[in-house]
């Protein structure tokens, strides 16, 4: 089972389901924090640790209907249907669950990723995080300071510098580092799953962002044929983190819609 993080509501509306936070590719539960706090203003708000991420198992496979599965057995435990939201890897999960098991889902948000495969690799950012000198290393600031050698970004390092985990002796990163280089192809492809859910369907992309093309929607369609789109104009591929209150409001007015 998937390590979780429950967000309880303050003021439950009747009827309004849980809603599920799926991270994507390095990230956790814990990136999503402060808008999961948001969003928990009419319903309670689940935020996962995805496999071989955070505080969840270490598994040798990260394929998409493997983490559907994880999501579907979640979903069974806390309380079915819910509204999921998932971004980048987390996305396709999502995707690849309301696809196979569209019963355990009323609605879904997918934040910046679509139903094809990419051509891209994250391999270097594995690299890079495997090449940091975790020696004598205690505050998060020098983590920075070295990893800024390695990768130029200072928000990607912060995002990053997120699943180091500093209490252990040695710091050691909170991501199954070897699997998910292993398993890049199947985590940049897609299972070409053939199916159709048909509900509500929110694609949230950024406006700064190139993963959801105007050549994608004919194939998004297919899949999800209720599916309407979004963009947030100044936020990329992190749109979360990049315009978190317009993340916000859009979500929650297509979930109460």
């Amino acid at each position: 089972m998937l390590a979780t993080t429950l967000t309880a509501a303050a003021a439950p509306l009747p009827a309004t389901p849980a809603l599920l936070i799926v991270h994507g590719l390095f990230g956790s539960a814990r990136n999503w924090g402060v808008i999961a706090r948001h969003l928990a203003s009419r319903r309670d708000v689940i935020s996962v640790d995805m496999r071989n991420h955070g505080q969840s198992p270490r598994e040798s496979s990260q394929s998409y209907p493997d983490m559907a599965q994880d999501l579907a057995e979640v979903i069974m435990a806390h309380g079915a249907p819910m509204d999921v939201l998932g971004h980048s890897m987390g996305g396709k999960a999502a995707m690849q669950l309301a696809l196979t098991r569209p019963e355990l889902l009323r609605k879904l948000v997918v934040a910046d990723i679509a139903p094809v495969a990419y051509g891209h690799d994250q391999s270097g950012h594995i690299h890079a995080m495997r090449a940091l000198d975790l020696s004598n290393l205690t505050q998060r600031s020098e983590a920075d300071c070295r990893l800024s050698a390695l990768i130029e970004d200072p928000a990607l390092r912060a995002f990053f510098l997120q699943s180091l985990d500093l209490k252990t002796q040695p710091p050691a990163w909170r991501l199954n580092l070897d699997v998910l280089e292993a398993e890049m192809p199947k985590i940049v492809g897609w299972p070409d799953t053939k199916a159709v859910f048909d509900q509500p369907t929110l694609f949230l992309t950024g406006g700064r962002s190139h993963y959801v093309r105007a050549e994608h929607r004919d194939t998004i369609k297919a899949l999800f044929p209720k599916a309407r789109f979004a963009k947030l104009p100044y936020a990329g591929h992190w749109l979360h983190a990049e315009s978190p209150r317009a993340f916000e409001q859009t979500v929650e007015v297509f979930l109460q819609a």
